[in-house]
């Protein structure tokens, strides 16, 4: 069967904007149905996946539509956030600058490289000696270091040694890297753990195992490896994605977990986003293709309803209230499988 990924990925961008956009605010609503947001409720880094998301669609089609859209979105989430994009949260700021970075890339806007540059001034300041170095979770718990905190991190200073070709960036990069590799990652598998001595008592969260985790170290492996042509950072691409997908995908399904409501509801689409990076850099890695191609196929077929909401599983009745994190990540799979798509209209599970 013909399946032309790209109508279907325009599609799932119209339809975020029909269910979330709020005309009021210059925002999209976090919840469809929608609700009152303030400073107070800003769920500030999800805003920073709407710009991403956003991306995916103007780097796909070229339609400057998307551009100015995500401008009255920073706009309005700077002026809900208080006049300023800093954020307590080391990794939301991380999330924004990443994706400022790549509207910088589109638009040549010296506005946005300014405050990609701001945000990373104040992001470096989470590298502190609690737990042997690392980059901290938030700046009022020093002491918590996480690989949310660390990989994005290392994936940014990646990014802006390879367009500003600073070489204190590369050294940012190289030592987070590092260190998340070396206390938060498993020797024998490659699967990356979430954070250490989130309650003070200098343990690790074996127990937390998320997507999300995978995806950004995957992420940021890859960015060296542009730098460097060290093979070893895919060497360790490789092997935590591998993995990753023997402990996440359903056995059964083929699916991706439901990883939960909340912030979880962007784990997938963090994850499916850097698997994508990486087998666009190791195109014989079918397995993953495969995999993207089936939950998206799915998800299409039977994990959205008539208005284009996604079902936070990718699959079965979508829930009542729909939270923008989930629509996000279902958006993500599909930009991300239209992206991987080298002939538009015949990319299947079956040419795989």
């Amino acid at each position: 069967m013909r399946i032309d990924w790209a109508t279907r990925a325009q599609t799932a961008q119209e339809e975020l904007k029909y269910n979330f956009w709020n005309e009021e605010l210059g925002i999209m609503n976090q919840t469809c149905p929608g609700e009152n947001i303030s400073k107070d409720n800003l769920i500030y880094w999800w805003h920073a996946h709407v710009i991403d998301a956003l991306m995916d669609g103007y780097e796909r089609t070229k339609d400057f539509g998307y551009i100015e859209l995500i401008d009255t979105i920073i706009a309005n989430v700077k002026r809900i956030n208080g006049n300023t994009l800093l954020h307590n949260y080391y990794d939301d700021m991380e999330w924004m600058a990443l994706a400022l970075l790549r509207v910088y890339d589109a638009t040549k806007n010296e506005f946005y490289k300014e405050q990609v540059l701001i945000l990373w001034e104040s992001i470096k300041t989470a590298w502190n000696d609690h737990m042997g170095g690392g980059m901290a979770w938030k700046k009022d718990q020093l002491d918590y270091k996480n690989t949310p905190a660390n990989a994005p991190a290392s994936i940014l200073a990646s990014r802006l040694y390879q367009r500003f070709n600073r070489p204190d960036d590369f050294k940012w990069a190289h030592k987070i890297y590092n260190w998340n590799k070396d206390n938060l990652m498993d020797p024998n598998t490659g699967f990356v753990w979430d954070g250490i001595n989130r309650l003070g008592d200098g343990k690790i969260d074996y127990d937390w195992e998320y997507t999300y985790c995978q995806g950004v170290f995957i992420g940021a492996g890859i960015e060296l490896y542009r730098i460097t042509g060290d093979i070893m950072y895919i060497n360790d691409a490789v092997r935590t994605a591998e993995f990753a997908l023997k402990r996440f995908i359903d056995a059964e399904s083929g699916m991706l977990p439901d990883e939960g409501k909340d912030d979880c509801g962007l784990f997938k689409g963090i994850f499916v986003r850097y698997l994508c990076e990486l087998v666009k850099m190791r195109p014989d890695m079918l397995n993953i293709r495969k995999m993207l191609i089936h939950n998206a196929t799915v998800m299409w077929e039977s994990g959205r309803n008539e208005r284009g909401l996604i079902s936070r599983g990718w699959k079965g009745k979508v829930e009542p209230v729909v939270q923008l994190c989930a629509q996000l990540s279902g958006l993500m799979l599909l930009e991300m499988v239209a992206l991987l798509d080298p002939d538009p209209g015949i990319l299947t599970v079956e040419s795989v």
